[in-house]
C-alpha cells in the first residue's frame, strides 16, 4: 500500500479511489483512461501520478484497497458457525452493502477484474485475487449442501444466485439512482424467494 497516500485527508483519499473504482469498472483496464480518472476524482494529473506512478499503479493500488476492505467486511458479517447457503449468501451481501455504502463501484470493479484480460493487469493482481478467491472460497466451504433437497444440486444452485446477484447490481449501476440498501433487499427478496421454492 502506497503510505504517502495516506497521509492525505480521508475525503480526498475516497475521492480519487472512488474515481479509479468507478473508471476501471466502467471501462476495464485497456480502456480506462486517467485523464477520465483525474476528472472524476477532480485533482491534477501530476497529483495522480505522483502517488500512483502510472495508470497499472492506480489499478494495483485500488484492487489491493479493496481486497483489503473486502476481506474486513466479510470477517466482520459472515458468521463462522453458519453453514445454511441462503443465509452465507444474505451475509456476503451484507459486507457487499456495507461496502459499497462508502465505495459505491468496489464490487463492480472487483467482478469486471474477473474478467480482465490484459495480461500487465493481471499479473499486478494475481496474487492478492487469489487471496480474495481463498476468503471466498472458504466461505463457501460452510455451505452444507447436504441440509437441501436431494433432487436440488447444491452447487448448481449457489452458481445460479450468484449470476442472478451479479445480474441484479450490473442492470441497478445503470439507474443513476442506485442505492447499496436498496439493491441489498431486493437481492434478500430474490434469495428468500428461492428459498421458499427449495424447500417447498
Amino acid at each position: 500500500m502506497n503510505g504517502k497516500f495516506f497521509d492525505l485527508k480521508k475525503e480526498k483519499q475516497d475521492r480519487m479511489i472512488n474515481a479509479a473504482l468507478k473508471i476501471f469498472a466502467l471501462h476495464g483496464y485497456r480502456h480506462a483512461s486517467t485523464d477520465d480518472i483525474v476528472r472524476e476524482a477532480a485533482i491534477s494529473k501530476g497529483l495522480l501520478f505522483h502517488y500512483f506512478g502510472s495508470k497499472l499503479g492506480v489499478y494495483s493500488f485500488v484492487y489491493d484497497y479493496s481486497v483489503r476492505y473486502i476481506k474486513l467486511e466479510l470477517s466482520t458479517t459472515v458468521d463462522e458457525a453458519e453453514t445454511d447457503l441462503f443465509e452465507l449468501m444474505k451475509q456476503m451481501e451484507l459486507a457487499r452493502m456495507h461496502a459499497m455504502r462508502g465505495y459505491p463501484y468496489m464490487q463492480q470493479f472487483l467482478n469486471r477484474s474477473m474478467s480482465e484480460d490484459v495480461s500487465e493487469a493481471l499479473l499486478a493482481i494475481e496474487e492478492k485475487r487469489n487471496i480474495l478467491n481463498e476468503h471466498y472460497d472458504a466461505i463457501r466451504a460452510q455451505m452444507n449442501f447436504a441440509a437441501l433437497p436431494r433432487s436440488v444440486d447444491g452447487e448448481k444452485l449457489r452458481r445460479m444466485l450468484d449470476f442472478t446477484i451479479k445480474g441484479l447490481m450490473t442492470e441497478r449501476f445503470q439507474d443513476a439512482s442506485f442505492q447499496p440498501e436498496m439493491l441489498y433487499g431486493e437481492i434478500v427478496e430474490y434469495l428468500d424467494m428461492m428459498k421458499a421454492i427449495v424447500y417447498k
